[in-house]
């Protein structure tokens, strides 16, 4: 299959993928795995993210010899992967033996075999950075068109991870409003077990349950969920 039908059936798979159905870290893992199946010479890919403003890490790798490069940009908190996920710009390195920006990125590289990179910085929300790395060992630097394809494939990877964030957002509220019901649900229980047996009202009820919760220093719903459990 020539470079560019494999470009189109791994940009064909990428659009096909429901958020939700897979976990991140392996929608990023195919996302790597078809990047680095499209770009001529590609020795390894990753996906690095950077989530509140903290350390980077490789949310996927197609080897471990991306993932070695990778913490070791992340160790030092610099290095190309890390500036273009920050940027949002592509940063390449066509010779790792050449005068570089990043002289021990690029020592560190070439003892492993690595002669070029690129780091393309991924468009994404504020609150997670993130940027596609390419390592490429046979000698050639990686040219514009793939570049460009790559491009491309760190747009996907950046709709993934912000619907990905979307998405857990949405079942996290849903989580916490159905738990907020339930603790809503125990407690009017035990305020009615509380009235029929003090004779008291219903807010008596709870100033009883918020007093016993501070004086014990446990929450509310346990005292009520312990209080229905014993009837």
């Amino acid at each position: 299959m020539d470079t560019a039908s494999a470009v189109g059936n791994a940009f064909t798979e990428l659009g096909r993928i429901v958020v939700g159905t897979q976990p991140l870290g392996q929608v990023l893992h195919r996302v790597a795995e078809l990047a680095k199946d499209c770009i001529p010479g590609a020795e390894e890919v990753s996906v690095t993210l950077i989530e509140g403003g903290g350390k980077g890490h490789s949310a996927a790798f197609t080897g471990s010899l991306a993932a070695y490069l990778d913490e070791r940009q992340y160790d030092r908190r610099f290095g190309p992967c890390l500036d273009a996920a920050e940027t949002g710009q592509t940063v390449r390195i066509p010779d790792t033996s050449a005068e570089t920006p990043y002289p021990d990125f690029a020592a560190v590289a070439a003892r492993r075999g690595v002669n070029s990179s690129v780091s393309v910085g991924m468009p994404m929300p504020q609150q997670v950075l993130g940027g596609l790395n390419v390592y490429r060992s046979d000698g050639q630097a990686i040219d514009d068109d793939s570049v460009e394809t790559l491009q491309v494939f760190a747009g996907y990877a950046a709709v993934a991870v912000a619907n990905h964030s979307l998405y857990a957002s949405a079942v996290a509220l849903s989580e916490n409003l159905q738990a907020a019901m339930q603790s809503r649900a125990v407690i009017e229980q035990a305020k009615g077990v509380l009235m029929a047996r003090l004779g008291c009202t219903a807010d008596e009820a709870f100033q009883h349950l918020a007093t016993r919760s501070q004086h014990t220093n446990r929450k509310l719903r346990e005292i009520a969920t312990e209080l229905v459990a014993n009837l």
